[in-house]
């Protein structure tokens, strides 16, 4: 389970129900004294994936800086928040997923995303909810 940012408090209570799953999480522009980092890398299915907020990495006006950072790290996916817009990209070889928001959405309907992955390659979706 990744968690983008943005009132860490919540995802503790979620935490506490599923004490069995493992929990990716990063703070946000709006956590503030929180103790998570602003970015982590974690391994999926043979994937490197780089998760982070996002506004460190001014993601609302574009990806590119989220790129090079994922590419830094040896990463083909990287995951990110902050503009509460879902969206699905493939580039430079690395997909690109916003989630949107559960509580907050800017555009459209509330979303989480899903990632499968198989050794035949990676499907991102936008679950709308």
């Amino acid at each position: 389970v990744f968690f983008l940012g943005d009132v860490t408090a919540d995802i503790e209570e979620v935490m506490h129900e599923y004490p069995n799953k493992t929990f990716n999480i990063v703070s946000g522009n709006c956590d503030f004294f929180s103790v998570y980092p602003a970015s982590g890398v974690a391994n999926a299915g043979g994937h490197n994936i780089f998760y982070t907020h996002g506004h460190t990495l001014s993601v609302k006006y574009g990806t590119e800086r989220l790129i090079a950072a994922a590419r830094e790290r040896n990463c083909d996916i990287a995951l990110y928040g902050h503009t509460h817009i879902s969206k699905i990209l493939y580039e430079d070889g690395i997909y690109v997923v916003n989630p949107g928001s559960c509580s907050s959405p800017r555009e459209g309907r509330a979303s989480y995303a899903v990632i499968d992955i198989e050794k035949n390659g990676i499907m991102p979706i936008i679950i709308n909810v």
